[in-house]
């Protein structure tokens, strides 16, 4: 889209033109976003959109967002959405997709979310090889209630429950999801992307549209995990927890593609 700007200069009119670069993704709503600044959910909500207008299955997609950071998904997107009890994406995505075979049916979800209370739900959607494709947005605590600790938490990361840092001792370790999900046979495409710098933003929405592709081919179930920032409940600001993110969960939680059937 060209636009035409005129200045006066010394009493000439100069003509400049100037092409359009950046625009709201069609299927993303007006309406200003409500997460943190520096909050990585509406980087997620914008790839998942270019991506839905890209591939041209708008008509056909359905979303699913649970309790936590990621219910506002159904404020920004501009499709059909539905909001589900707090773990229980996969359950209504399973019963979306059987009983609507054609749709392309996706969750988005958050690690307290998938990762804890919704650790069943998930593991056994990959097991039986469902043909769904799942987001899952890792900022390793509950953003949303607080910032207590989560399952991917990190050894000696502060949380307002863990505020000497996580002990294995007596909470565990960090629980590496796309790893375990990457051993079951009925998962096609399992990887991890990160929101730390604009290459990885381009990885990731690479991966969104890749797994969205194996769903609409009927391949399987998908996963991408993306780790994201969580400014607010780290005490840090957004330059500092992208730093955070690249110095620390990313020594941990290793990008990269762990499963791919088909190899494409």
């Amino acid at each position: 889209m060209n636009s035409v700007v005129l200045f006066r200069l010394n009493k000439y009119v100069i003509i400049s033109s100037m092409k359009q670069v950046f625009k709201r993704p069609a299927y993303i709503k007006k309406a200003p976003f409500r997460y943190c600044p520096g909050c990585g959910h509406s980087l997620v909500h914008r790839l998942i959109a270019e991506v839905i207008e890209e591939l041209g299955i708008r008509e056909k997609v359905i979303g699913i967002a649970p309790v936590g950071c990621a219910v506002f998904a159904y404020d920004y997107f501009d499709f059909d959405m539905i909001e589900v009890a707090h773990g229980r994406p996969p359950a209504a995505a399973t019963g979306m997709k059987r009983t609507l075979p054609d749709s392309i049916v996706f969750s988005y979800q958050g690690d307290g979310d998938l990762a804890a209370i919704g650790t069943a739900e998930i593991v056994h959607a990959a097991n039986r090889g469902e043909n769904i494709t799942v987001f899952f947005i890792n900022n390793a605590t509950y953003g949303m209630t607080g910032g207590q600790m989560a399952p991917t938490t990190l050894l000696e990361q502060k949380t307002t429950t863990t505020p000497k840092g996580r002990d294995s001792k007596t909470t565990g370790y960090p629980l590496h999801v796309a790893e375990m999900l990457a051993t079951i046979d009925g998962v096609s495409f399992i990887a991890r992307t990160s929101l730390d710098s604009v290459k990885n933003l381009l990885k990731t929405k690479k991966m969104i549209e890749k797994s969205f592709r194996y769903q609409m081919e009927a391949k399987g179930f998908s996963m991408i995990e993306i780790l994201s920032p969580c400014p607010t409940d780290w005490g840090l600001s957004p330059k500092k927890s992208i730093e955070w993110l690249r110095n620390n969960m990313m020594n941990v939680y290793k990008l990269g593609v762990f499963k791919d059937t088909y190899h494409r």
